[in-house]
Formats: C-alpha cells, structure tokens, sequence
C-alpha cells in the first residue's frame, strides 16, 4: 500500500474575464465592498429623505397660498373683483379708491360633513342665508363664494372653525371716502367691482373692463383718474342746497357750478343723493341725477336764448319796443306777464321784467325757422353727451308751429336736461363759443380747439349786459353778492300735472354769472315744488328761493374759486357797454 499523499490546497477558481471588467468598471481595485455598500444605504437614504422634504414642503406652501390657489380657480369660474384706479377732483382729493377686503369662499368638493358647516357658518356668521349656503354648497362645483366682503372679526371667527373647503379669498373693494358728496358724478360699482353708472361706468367703458377680462387690471398699472370737479365747492353747493330743501320744504334741489371758458363743471349736486357706500340707496327713483337723466321746461331762464336768438340776428337792439299792454291771444290760448307793466316796453325791460308776452312777441318777429335752427345751433335739440352714460334726450315737438315759437320762447313747451341749458347760457356769456361740457380736467386752450362760434362777441357783450342789468334792478337782485359783480336769470315754471299747468307746483330755477364784465363761472340753482313760507310773504316764485339761495352759494364759492371781489364798479352801462362799444 503506497503511502497517502498530501491534499493540495483547494484552488480559488478563475473569474470569466467579462465579471472582472463589470466589478472593475463597477467598484474599481482594490475596493472595500462592504465599505461601498454602507455608502450606497445611505445615499438612497438621503435621496428618499429628500423627496419627502420636497412634498413636505409643497405642502406647506399649498396650505400658505391657498388663497391665491383658489382664487385661480374662482377666476376660472367666479367673477373676481379686480384693481380700479383711484378717482381723484381737480385738487388731488380721493373720491374713490381700492382696499383689500376678505370674502368668503367654499369648495364643495373637499367639505366632508356639509350639513356640519352649513350649521357652523350660519351660527358665526348670523346674516348668511342659510337657505342660499345650503343650495351652493350641495352643488359638485369646485367653487363657490359664500358671502363677499366679510369683516375681520367674522374672518378670524370662521378661521377658528377649522372647515376643511372653506376659505378667504382678498380681493378689491371699491370704498367712496366722501359719501353723498360726489354720489351722482361718481356713481358706482356692483360686488365684482364693476361700474354700474357715473363715471365708474365710464371707466369700464374706456377699456378698464377689457383689461378686468384680461387679467391685466392690476394694482402696479393704476393710475388716478383727475376729475375738473372742485371738492370745496362740490361741500358748499350741497350744503347750501340742503338748507335751502329744508327751509323751502322742497321736493328736491339741485345745482351745477361750471366755467364758462373752459365747459368744466366744477360741481354737481342733485338732491336727494346717495351713499354709494351703501349701493341699495341708488335703486331709489327719487334719487336720480336730475341735472343730466331729467329733462324740464326751464321756465324764464329760457327767455336769455330768445333774446340772444334776435339780437345776434341785428333785427332788433336793446331799445326795440315791444306791446305789452295787454295779454297776448293766440288762438284760444292767452300769454300774460306774471307783473303786467300795461304799457309798451324794450327789450331791455322784457328780460329785466321777465316778460312773456315780449319775449313771444319778439320769437314771432324771427320766425318758426329761424327759431328752431338757432335753438339747435345752442345744442338744445339734440341729446347731450358728456363722460357721464347717464343722459337724457330733450322732449321738442313734433310738429313745431308758431305756437310753439310763443311757448318755447318763455320757457314752456320744451325740455331740456338742465346741464343742457348751462352749456348754451355759457355760450351767450363766454364770447359767443359752445363748448361741450366736461367733467375731466381741461385747459383753455385744449376747450378753444373744440369749441364752435354761435353767436357774435357783440351779442355776448349784451347778454352780459342784460343780466347784470337784471341783478342792478331785475328779479335777480338778492343774488347781488358785494364784489363780485354778479348777473343772472331767474325763471318759475309750472308743472304739468295730468295734462294741465298747476299753478301751485313749479320748478324754480335761476341762472348766475360772475363776473360779469369778464364771466369765469356760471352757477344754476334748481328747486322743485319749493312752498311757500312767512319770509317769501306767500310767494313761490323764483325770485323768492332760488336767487337767494344762488346769493348764499355764490357768497361761499367765490373764494374758494379764486375770484377776487372788487368794490365801487360802475353800473353795467357803463362798464358792460362802454366797453364794448369802446372795442367795436
């Protein structure tokens, strides 16, 4: 038996030379595997860590933003109340402006229990309609809002409810800082921020609502709307008018503040008025802009066109003479003069006295033609369009005869929105140039580019004339304010009243300029149905509420304008006159 021989050491076997190149390129040479494995552990730890702190912190920002979220969602679905500019008067005082208010939205599709929350909401917030929340809430939408603007307090106590699908969202809400003041001129705008009338609506319709519909309206691309109105004087005429409703038991009061050179109007005010604060006010029929949506017969002041109308025709002067010695007859119907002077009268004396029957006579002598061509060359027969969508067009006979001449040329027969007449009475004053009205601001020059001659500088010098004439020794004399050399027109007209005048309610109104011997503002003054009181000795004509109360606006206004007063002036005749002629 051969002797046992040694075992050999078992032989590692040889690795396939394509393992040795996958371990090269995978771990290198020479390397700790397991070192290497711990390593890869902890990189695919850190890898899942940081995906968590990235969802984690999606999450956050979701719950931070998700205002902003939904309100991209609303403005898929929901109207969203968007940036205005701000509304700014003549001197840089706000009249309308932007702040953030909250309102309240829901998400149907994420509240769990609905009838849990309706009951939650409708007990924090008692002036929710539950019936309302309940229909919107049971709905499938994504979105819907549950009330617009809700306080801070209901916002904090809603918060604390912690309903998962319910939420805030701020968006703009309109705020009027000035109240009644400026209510008729600046209007105002519904729950999404949108102009529904005055110059609110303007804006809209300059493009403001294509840019609302675009997304571009935002807050950084505002800029402030500069109105020709005059805060101070807006204060003043209301105030005065106010006193003036009360005192005169009126139906309503009203008035205008406009310059003659330029066609601004520097205030209005219609009374009553309306906060637009409060937007359910504006709904009320009695509280429309009488001065641009009314129209009416404008009584006597209308007698200043039908003087204007024949002497710029050079067929009279102011020494013509007229019959009026007795009432006139025109067919079955009879003209007469409030204060019959009985005796033949000028023309100077027709408009100082108010007189109807010389005021007919001398539309007569120019003819139905002449009369209704230069009534529309004032731009008394057609619609007059200013920024302001509110307008009215004037009410002018179907078939205008000579009796209609007689009426129209007192004032009766005819209506015209008052802002209407203002712009023609500036045109007799201001040189002879109708210039459309504005609420904007706008310069001399920029109004001298647009405006259009309708009467000759002579024919203005006169009518400048005459109504001075009329505050020296006419019915305007108690708006005769010391220093500021006012002239005016006063005109009472009676209301129709189921087809027939009632000589008990009429419509006052009174017409001022100042100054007279170089006009810069024209003042109307409007009462309806004032009544009459122990200080108007049972009167309830013009010259016994409106003059006066022209008189005490007028006082208050002329500063704040600028107007310096000027004493010891000679009388029209010679300042008026003499001047003009003088030029001629």
């Amino acid at each position: 038996m051969s002797p046992a021989t040694p075992a050999k050491p078992t032989e590692k076997p040889t690795e396939p030379w394509r393992q040795r190149l996958i371990r090269s390129l995978l771990y290198g040479r020479n390397v700790d595997r397991a070192a290497k494995a711990r390593a890869r552990v902890g990189l695919a730890m850190l890898a899942f860590a940081s995906v968590y702190a990235l969802i984690g912190g999606r999450l956050v920002m979701f719950a931070i933003g998700a205002d902003a979220h939904s309100a991209r969602r609303a403005a898929s679905q929901e109207v969203v109340a968007t940036a205005r500019p701000d509304i700014v008067d003549r001197n840089g005082a706000i009249l309308a402006t932007d702040v953030k208010a909250a309102s309240l939205f829901g998400e149907p599709r994420r509240i769990i229990d609905k009838d849990e929350a309706i009951e939650l909401l409708t007990a924090t917030v008692p002036d929710l309609d539950e019936a309302e929340v309940r229909e919107r809430l049971k709905t499938r939408k994504g979105f819907v809002w549950l009330k617009r603007e809700v306080t801070a307090k209901q916002q904090q106590d809603i918060h604390k409810l912690g309903i998962p699908g319910i939420g805030f969202l701020r968006e703009n809400k309109r705020v009027y800082p000035t109240g009644n003041e400026v209510a008729h001129l600046i209007g105002l705008v519904n729950i999404d921020n949108q102009g529904i009338a005055g110059m609110e609506k303007w804006l809209d319709n300059q493009g403001l609502a294509d840019l609302h519909r675009a997304g571009f309206a935002t807050d950084r691309l505002q800029k402030p709307i500069e109105l020709s109105i005059d805060l101070r004087v807006e204060h003043a005429l209301r105030d005065e008018l106010l006193k003036a409703k009360e005192k005169y038991h009126t139906k309503a009061a009203s008035g205008i503040v406009s310059n003659v050179k330029t066609g601004e109007i520097v205030a209005m005010v219609s009374l009553p008025d309306f906060d637009p604060n409060i937007p359910k006010e504006a709904h009320d029929p009695d509280r429309i802009n009488r001065l641009t949506t009314g129209v009416y017969e404008m009584g006597s002041t209308f007698k200043a066109f039908t003087l204007a109308m024949a002497l710029d025709s050079g067929k009279i002067n102011l020494n013509s003479s007229w019959d009026a010695r007795g009432n006139l007859h025109y067919g079955k119907f009879t003209i007469h003069d409030s204060h019959a002077l009985g005796r033949f009268i000028n023309t100077k004396e027709v408009f100082t006295y108010s007189s109807n029957i010389g005021a007919a006579r001398i539309a007569l002598g120019q003819g139905v033609e002449a009369h209704k061509a230069f009534l529309a060359k004032m731009g008394q027969l057609t619609r007059l369009r200013t920024e302001l969508p509110e307008s009215a067009a004037p009410l002018v006979p179907r078939r205008w005869g000579e009796l209609n001449t007689v009426t129209i040329a007192f004032g009766q027969g005819m209506s015209v929105a008052p802002l209407q007449a203002v712009m023609g009475i500036n045109a007799l004053v201001n040189g002879g140039y109708l210039i459309p009205p504005t609420f904007m601001k706008r310069s001399e020059s920029e109004a001298a580019a647009i405006a259009k001659r309708v009467i000759k500088p002579e024919t203005s010098d006169k009518m400048r004339f005459l109504m001075r004439l009329n505050a020296e020794i006419g019915t305007a004399k108690s708006a005769d304010v010391k220093g500021y050399y006012v002239g005016g027109k006063t005109g009472t007209s009676e209301k129709v009243i189921n087809g027939r005048y009632a000589k008990k309610r009429v419509l006052n109104s009174f017409t001022a300029i100042m100054p007279c011997d170089d006009p810069k503002y024209q003042i109307l003054i409007m009462l309806d149905e004032p009544q009459a009181i122990p200080e108007t000795k049972g009167f309830i004509t013009s010259g016994w509420n409106t003059v006066p109360t022209g008189g005490k606006v007028i006082e208050r206004i002329a500063p704040l304008l600028g107007v310096e007063p000027r004493f010891d002036l000679p009388p029209s005749e010679r300042l008026i006159l003499a001047a003009s002629r003088t030029t001629q």
